[in-house]
């Protein structure tokens, strides 16, 4: 048992100086590692020299150059450092430079400001570095560098990156592509809206021109009405000529309120017939400028023995709403109009639609559908507005042969434009079954109406019709020719072109050859010849047969 006792304590004891030789042998091998490590590193540290030429350290690149300049920042003037930043920084901003000036060269800007600059800064960035200060004290230098000096340096070199930066940030955008298309794109909406506005603003301000009447204007009705008040002796009624329902006479039908736009038509006319003694021309007016026109061809008789019968539009007793659709449409129009809006509302959206409506549809302007039953007697007459001028002698159109057809005009479309497509609704099933959205549409202002094939085509029934079917305004918006159109639609027979030239009162690049050749001239548009946005190329052509012996238009200042 002692034995076993000594042997067991002996094995212990054996055990523990074998553990503790184990570890002390740890802890020598741990230590001698520890101080190969150190010795290494500390000769690393102790053998390595960073060069003293600035170059040779900035090149280095990937990982080596990396662990190269960590060493070198800890064995270093810390100054050397921020020389190495500053210098890099004004590398950087020479080559955006430089970038930007040959970018410049290829646009072929050789002579602008810009590329000057550019050449200037990136050689001012070159000579920072070539000055002798710089180079002694900071590059060439293998002690300490002087901080006055780099203090001074990098001043320089952070007012040309400054400059840099600006003259960068203000040239971008003629050099960035993206951003020169964006600009650009933005600069074509932004006109694209102010030219929208302009042109809205514009048809505006012309149809308020068009529509007002001239100050001249006003006071030469004014005039004529105080002389008629002033002399009734002189204007008593006179008994209809017989000349006024004789067929064989030329017939011209004008329904107007300007009196001296109808004096102009009226002289044109009888001023280039060769039998002025021959024509008849039959003036209806409203009961307002009545008295005015009717003293008006007292005063001033036409010439030639031509023969004027001035009547007002009350006088056809015809004319009224239980017979007329349009004469309906205005009352129930104005009736629904007056409550729905007051009159200021109207009156600030001179766009209105409704306001235009109630414009177009004036009775003067629908009259012309009703000719045959205000001249029964009457086989031919010629319709003319009264902002036209005759040139020639019209008497041949008379005597041309409309082939059974009622309505004699000139043709207006050409390509696209002046088709029917463009005065109709054709999403409509009426309009697109009964005609063709080709068809060439013709103009109002000269036109040779054959009473006689109206009366058996039915004319002003089938007007009436269709302006019954157009109530609501879903077949045309609005004014005359449209039903026109309609109404006389493959009974119109095409006239030769130089019989009437439109386009005076709103195209100023009319052909004089054209206007010259024309046997009537048509100021349709707003530039009407009597007011003064008329065009001035134009305006001659009206004032020559404008009566200036007339006393009252020198006493109203009437400008021609």
């Amino acid at each position: 048992m002692a034995v076993a006792i000594r042997g067991a304590r002996g094995g212990g004891s054996g055990g523990v100086g074998a553990g503790f030789r184990g570890f002390f042998s740890y802890r020598i091998f741990v230590s001698a590692m520890f101080s190969l490590l150190f010795i290494a590193t500390a000769t690393v540290l102790l053998t390595t020299r960073p060069s003293t030429t600035h170059q040779h350290s900035r090149f280095r690149s990937g990982g080596n150059a990396y662990m190269h300049r960590t060493f070198v920042a800890l064995n270093s003037d810390p100054l050397k450092t921020r020389l190495d930043l500053i210098y890099r920084q004004a590398n950087d901003h020479i080559t955006l430079v430089k970038a930007y000036a040959a970018y410049a060269r290829k646009l072929k800007l050789d002579i602008s400001r810009q590329l000057k600059m550019f050449d200037d800064l990136a050689k001012n960035f070159s000579d920072i570095t070539s000055k002798p200060r710089y180079k002694s004290s900071l590059f060439e230098t293998d002690g300490n560098l002087d901080e006055d000096v780099l203090r001074q340096f990098e001043k320089e070199v952070k007012d040309r990156v400054k400059f840099a930066r600006l003259l960068i940030a203000e040239s971008k955008e003629n050099y960035d592509n993206q951003l020169k298309i964006q600009k650009l794109k933005d600069t074509i909406f932004a006109v694209r809206e102010l030219l929208g506005k302009a042109k809205k603003n514009g048809a505006f301000a012309s149809s308020i021109a068009a529509k007002s009447i001239p100050k001249s204007l006003h006071c030469l009705a004014m005039r004529l009405v105080e002389e008629r008040i002033s002399h009734p002796e002189k204007y008593k009624e006179d008994l209809p000529k017989s000349e006024f329902d004789d067929p064989d006479l030329y017939h011209y039908a004008i329904f107007s309120d300007n009196v001296i736009a109808v004096s102009v038509v009226v002289r044109s006319v009888v001023k280039n017939a060769e039998e002025p003694w021959k024509h008849v021309f039959h003036v209806v007016t409203d009961r307002m400028n009545l008295a005015a026109m009717k003293v008006w061809f007292k005063m001033r008789p036409v010439e030639g023995g031509a023969h004027v019968e001035v009547r007002a539009l009350e006088d056809y007793k015809f004319m009224n709403s239980a017979y007329v659709p349009v004469l309906r449409q205005i009352e129930s129009a104005k009736q629904r109009f007056y409550l729905e809006h007051k009159m200021e509302n109207a009156t600030k959206d001179g766009s209105n639609t409704k306001f235009r409506y109630l414009e177009h549809m004036s009775m003067l302007n629908h009259l012309r559908f009703y000719l045959p039953e205000m001249y029964p007697k009457l086989h031919k007459i010629l319709f003319l507005d009264d902002d036209v001028v005759v040139q020639k002698d019209l008497t041949g159109l008379w005597k041309i042969d409309l082939s059974g057809k009622v309505n004699g005009a000139v043709e207006t479309c050409f390509g696209s434009f002046h088709r029917f497509s463009q005065y109709l609704n054709f999403s409509h099933p009426l309009i697109r079954e009964r005609f063709n959205h080709k068809a060439c549409a013709w103009a109002y202002g000269m036109n040779i109406f054959d009473l006689d094939a109206w009366r058996r085509e039915k004319c002003t029934e089938t007007y009436h019709n269709w302006q019954n079917l157009n109530v609501d305004r879903a077949l045309w918006k609005s004014g005359t020719l449209p039903p026109g159109l309609i109404t006389f639609y493959s009974l119109t027979k095409s006239l030769d072109k130089s019989w009437h030239v439109l386009g005076l009162g709103y195209n100023p690049s009319i052909s004089m050859d054209v206007i010259n050749n024309a046997a009537l001239i048509h100021y349709n548009g707003n530039m009407k010849p009597w007011l003064d946005i008329a065009m001035n190329q134009y305006k001659n052509l009206w004032t020559k047969y404008v009566d200036n012996d007339m006393e009252f238009l020198q006493t109203c200042n009437f400008g021609v």
